[in-house]
């Protein structure tokens, strides 16, 4: 992977948009009982903070849950695709127990409830090229997680995708199988998206918290963050961690 590009047409549809652009080299994902139990205190810490983001009895009018839902409808989506925070929070507000996945799975769900935005990872020795962000004209090759047949992105659906075909479906809503993190996967991308001034502050804080947290599990240093708009679209991976 040689670099994050934000394509003009998702400017165009989010002009007051943020993207935020992480890059770690050298993890170690395998999971071990070395912190598992940490892992599941860190989990239930950030359910109890998703709490302040679900002030109101019906789930749908909570701001974080309604901002996102009126992001999705400025562009073509697959039937029943949510922003990936919606998922966690919709989880969060019925109560259920969060267990330990991986190590980089619970740390990025983890800041994602915390801060109630949308925190997306691929590997990115599995990506070709640049990875874009935008509006694509539909038909880009992409088989989820979890499934046998390819789905290929529609007409006028916002994915971020490679040479090869989709990377992320719909925003932040299904990785592919190509590209999704694994145990074994070394050298990440992480990613948050907003759409508002607000949103992008607690994106920031999320950002910068996340960085600590891949230290303290990983023993890596990441990059700075990267903050992309559409006056800065782009972010380069660094000439020492490609």
């Amino acid at each position: 992977m040689e670099k994050v590009v934000v394509d003009q047409s998702f400017w165009d549809l989010f002009p007051d948009a943020q993207v935020n652009i992480l890059y770690a080299n050298g993890i170690d994902n395998h999971d071990t009982d070395k912190n598992v139990a940490e892992r599941r205190k860190m989990l239930a810490n950030a359910v109890k903070e998703a709490d302040k983001f679900l002030t109101n009895e019906t789930f749908r009018l909570n701001p974080v849950i309604d901002q996102w839902r009126k992001a999705y409808q400025q562009f073509k989506k697959k039937k029943g695709a949510r922003a990936s925070i919606e998922a966690l929070l919709k989880r969060a507000n019925q109560g259920r127990t969060f267990d330990p996945i991986d190590p980089m799975v619970d740390v990025y769900n983890s800041i994602s409830m915390t801060y109630g935005v949308p925190v997306g990872m691929e590997d990115r020795d599995k990506i070709k090229g640049a990875m874009h962000l935008g509006q694509v004209d539909g038909g880009q090759a992409f088989r989820p997680v979890g499934a046998d047949d390819d789905e290929p992105t529609l007409p006028g659906e916002v994915c971020y995708y490679d040479e090869e075909g989709a990377v992320c479906r719909c925003l932040n809503w299904r990785d592919a199988q190509r590209t999704m993190l694994t145990e074994d996967s070394q050298n990440v991308v992480a990613v948050i998206e907003s759409v508002n001034a607000e949103q992008a502050e607690r994106a920031n804080e999320a950002m910068e918290e996340l960085s600590k947290l891949i230290n303290k599990y990983f023993g890596v240093e990441t990059t700075n963050v990267y903050h992309l708009t559409k006056d800065n679209p782009v972010a380069e991976v660094p000439a020492d961690m490609q």
